[in-house]
């Protein structure tokens, strides 16, 4: 099943397709375990993937492979989407930043683009940048 014939909505979609990513980084080492499992449902729930959809991914992560993005400004966008969602209740975990820096390596960031974007954005996320930073923003 092709993952755009589970949602017909934009939205509902691209959340589904965070999801899958998601869920395969998850198990690119096996199993999903007990904790990464809840860890999934949380993002399931941020992402509104609801039950069917959940169990279908879950049942077979590889089926629904991370996007192949070629240009940085779609995996920043790809990386920001994310952000959002996850700040929906304005935290992020530990287990949730290291999901995150999984899936930008995923998307195709280096090592060193993925620990300074997540740094950046949790920054940004929770508001804690300095003025410099603030001014850049503003007079971008």
């Amino acid at each position: 099943m092709a993952i755009s014939d589970l949602y017909t909505s934009g939205l509902q979609k691209k959340n589904l397709i965070h999801f899958a990513a998601i869920a395969n980084i998850a198990a690119v080492d096996g199993e999903i375990n007990a904790e990464e499992e809840k860890l999934l449902r949380k993002f399931a729930n941020k992402l509104d993937v609801d039950e069917p959809h959940y169990e279908e991914v879950l049942k077979n992560p590889k089926g629904f492979p991370i996007p192949s993005l070629h240009h940085k400004d779609e995996r920043l966008e790809y990386i920001f989407e994310l952000f959002q969602m996850i700040y929906a209740d304005h935290e992020i975990d530990e287990p949730e930043a290291k999901l995150i820096y999984k899936y930008a390596l995923g998307l195709g960031c280096s090592e060193e683009r993925a620990k300074n974007v997540i740094a950046k954005s949790i920054k940004i996320f929770e508001g804690k940048f300095d003025f410099e930073d603030y001014k850049f923003l503003i007079e971008r």
